[in-house]
């Protein structure tokens, strides 16, 4: 078994796939758009709830995608749940947020204030 590898072309090309692979995913999360990336745990859904209240106060009528698929979360190199994800940007993860903080992270990020 090998732990190091020797750069060869193989190598090259890998990390090059890799490079694409990761653009790719990058570009299919970008858009206006709105979500929370979660199991759907308790956690999760609080903080789902809370984006909802916090568009309701701002008075937008935008859609929250709940993202559960592991593979989705880690596209956005998300390791810790739950995490919000705003046009296409992560901008908090671990942590539930309160409806001010994520009306003030939704200000922020769409230029309200």
């Amino acid at each position: 078994m090998k732990l190091f590898h020797r750069n060869t072309k193989e190598n090259k090309e890998s990390s090059c796939q890799h490079s694409e692979h990761t653009l790719r995913a990058e570009n299919t999360q970008t858009g206006a758009s709105i979500k929370v990336l979660g199991s759907g745990c308790a956690a999760c859904n609080a903080l789902e709830q809370a984006v909802q209240a916090a568009l309701l106060e701002l008075g937008m009528d935008d859609n929250i995608d709940h993202v559960t698929d592991f593979a989705q979360i880690a596209s956005y190199g998300v390791m810790t749940t739950p995490a919000l994800v705003i046009d296409g940007k992560v901008v908090s993860y671990g942590k539930i947020l309160t409806k001010e903080e994520a009306t003030n992270l939704i200000r922020k990020n769409r230029n309200l204030m």
